[in-house]
């Protein structure tokens, strides 16, 4: 390729000398500037959708918006991002530049269902990185006509980081128009669906969904369900309920591995000192894995900083020993 350009170069200095090259490199920075202006013309020509629709000053929850950088790779997580997405993000430019298959638009459809139409074509496209770029786009730009989209694809979403940017776009959107339907969500036979919506409903914090989360939900079979149950019921549970709360979660000490006992033990401790004597309780308990659970759980209550790791360990040793609650004799 080198012994190619130098070729050229030589070639044009034998037929036009240096000042001919030189002319030659004046026309091809202009061509490179006329192409930058166009492009710049374009952008700020896409920005105006966006700019003009009307849209909430933030999300109805304080949470900050995911950032895109933070999504490359797979080891990637959400809520670790700066705040605020980046400039130039709208509906236009993921929908229509990034997808890779034809747009087929009549020609009489208003502009604003066109962008509508794209935003909810992207949700399902098969590259994620559109899927995701299309839902932080839809999050910008709040429309009634995407919640619907959004709450399908929470339910069906293979991918952690796609699925938590949907959640992000649902926060953005209205209460009024997002809780009723999540509830309903709650009721669907997949189990992504009622967890995804329980996730988000725990985002949205509204008191409305407090009623919704049923013990059939906080005992439920799959792991991911129960854990979002229980979390959301801690967030949301109204002071005169958090006891009866506390006492169908003290039902679930002992469930599952690591990850699941720290998800209950971070919604026990979030209810508070009633806590302490049901934990109590729950150490006498036959079950060895229950004790072992409640002693950890009245640990980390005690003292945050405790690693669960370690908070583990040592009620293991407690329980093999039998110590359990000698320190208070």
């Amino acid at each position: 390729m080198k012994e190619v350009t130098v070729d050229v170069l030589l070639a044009v200095v034998a037929q036009f000398g240096l000042y001919g090259l030189l002319t030659l490199g004046l026309a091809v920075i202009f061509a490179a500037s006329r192409v930058v202006n166009l492009a710049q013309a374009d952008l700020a020509m896409v920005g105006a959708y966006v700019a003009a629709r009307p849209r909430p000053p933030r999300c109805w929850r304080t949470w900050a918006s995911p950032d895109p950088l933070q999504y490359r790779g797979s080891a990637a997580r959400s809520g670790a991002g700066r705040t605020g997405l980046p400039p130039g993000l709208d509906l236009d430019t993921v929908t229509r530049s990034s997808l890779v298959f034809e747009e087929v638009v009549p020609m009489a459809m208003p502009l604003e269902d066109t962008h509508v139409t794209r935003a909810l074509q992207a949700l399902e496209n098969s590259s994620s990185s559109v899927r995701l770029r299309a839902a932080m786009a839809v999050g910008t730009a709040p429309d009634p006509q995407f919640v619907d989209k959004l709450i399908a694809r929470c339910a069906v979403e293979p991918e952690f980081f796609v699925r938590d940017m949907l959640t992000w776009a649902l926060t953005c959107h209205s209460p009024a128009e997002t809780v009723p339907r999540l509830i309903d969500e709650l009721g669907s036979e997949t189990a992504q669906a009622r967890s995804q919506a329980l996730h988000t409903l725990s985002k949205i914090g509204d008191p409305r969904a407090w009623p919704a989360i049923t013990r059939a939900l906080l005992t439920d079979a799959d792991d991911e369900v129960a854990r979002a149950a229980w979390r959301t019921a801690a967030g949301l549970a109204p002071e005169g309920e958090r006891a009866e709360l506390a006492g169908v979660l003290a039902t679930q000490l002992g469930r599952g591995e690591r990850d699941t006992q720290l998800s209950l033990s971070r919604a026990l401790i979030a209810l508070g000192e009633l806590i302490l004597p049901i934990l109590r309780a729950a150490m006498t308990h036959a079950d060895a894995r229950v004790r072992q659970h409640a002693i950890v759980t009245e640990r980390l209550f005690h003292d945050p900083k405790v690693g669960f790791d370690f908070a583990i360990e040592e009620a293991k040793r407690l329980v093999a020993l039998g110590t359990i609650g000698q320190e208070e004799a």
